[in-house]
C-alpha cells in the first residue's frame, strides 16, 4: 500500500468512528479553536496500532515523513503521528531534536497535542540526550505559549525516572511568574510529577517560591503532597 492510499484509508476509518457528541465535549476543553473529527482517544490509538503495522518495517526517515503529513491534519492524525514517532524511540538520535522542534513550532496549537508530544517522543528524546535541555531552556523565554509549556512538560518523562530535577528548577525559575494560565498549569503539573521521587525538594522549592508563584501553578504543584504539607504551602 502506497503512502497516499494508506493515508486515505486511515482518514476514512477515523471518519467512520467519529462521534458528534464527543466532538462537542472535546471542544469545551479548549479556549482556542480546535480541529477535530470527534474520535475518542482509545479508538484513535487502536487505529494507530493497526496502521503502524503496515509501515513498521520502513526506515525512521520514511515513518517521520508519514508523521509530518499527519501533523498537517486534525488532532486525531496528530495523536497518531506522535504515537508512530514514539514507536521509533529506539532509533532516536540527537539530531532528531531539529525535526521535533520544527514539528512543535508548526503543528502544536493546543495543550492536548503539546502534552501528548512532550510526554512521549520529545520527552524520551530529552531523557536519552539530557544535554538537549540547554535548547529547551530557551523555549521558556519564547513568545509561543506552547513552547513555554513544553519547556517544562517535556521534562516529565525524565522526572518520572528520577532525573533532570536540577534542570527542571532552572527552567521553572524562568516560567515562575508567567501570566499565561496554561503555562502555569504546565509547570505546576511538572512539579507535581516530581513529588513521587523528590517530595522534600519539591516542597522546599514551593515554599521558597510560593510568594511569586501564581495560585494556579501552586495548586497543581502540591496536588499529590500529604494534606499537612498542602495546608502549609497554601497558607499566606
Amino acid at each position: 500500500m502506497n503512502e497516499k492510499q494508506l493515508l486515505k484509508n486511515l482518514e476514512k476509518e477515523l471518519i467512520l468512528n467519529s462521534d458528534k457528541k464527543y466532538l462537542k465535549i472535546y471542544k469545551n476543553f479548549f479556549k482556542e479553536k480546535t480541529s477535530n473529527l470527534g474520535v475518542r482517544i482509545p479508538t484513535v490509538r487502536k487505529i494507530s496500532t493497526k496502521y503502524y503495522s503496515k509501515i513498521k518495517n520502513l526506515s525512521k526517515k520514511e515513518i517521520f515523513n508519514f508523521c509530518e503529513n499527519l501533523l498537517k491534519k486534525e488532532d486525531e492524525f496528530k495523536t497518531i503521528a506522535f504515537d508512530w514517532s514514539f514507536r521509533q524511540k529506539i532509533n532516536f538520535s540527537q539530531k532528531d531534536f531539529v525535526i521535533f522542534e520544527n514539528w512543535h513550532k508548526k503543528y502544536i496549537n493546543n495543550w492536548a497535542t503539546c502534552d501528548d508530544f512532550c510526554t512521549h517522543s520529545l520527552g524520551y528524546l530529552i531523557y536519552k540526550f539530557p544535554s538537549l535541555t540547554t535548547k529547551t531552556k530557551k523555549w521558556a523565554c519564547s513568545k509561543n505559549r506552547w513552547l513555554k509549556r513544553a519547556s517544562a512538560v517535556s521534562l516529565i518523562y525524565s522526572l518520572r525516572r528520577n532525573t533532570l530535577l536540577k534542570e527542571t528548577f532552572q527552567i521553572i525559575n524562568i516560567l515562575l511568574e508567567d501570566p499565561d494560565d496554561l503555562v502555569q498549569k504546565g509547570y505546576g503539573w511538572t512539579l507535581k510529577e516530581s513529588t513521587k521521587n523528590q517530595k522534600e525538594k519539591i516542597f522546599e522549592y514551593v515554599m521558597k517560591n510560593k510568594s511569586k508563584m501564581p495560585r494556579t501553578a501552586l495548586r497543581y504543584a502540591i496536588e499529590k503532597m500529604p494534606k499537612k504539607l498542602k495546608n502549609k504551602a497554601m497558607q499566606k
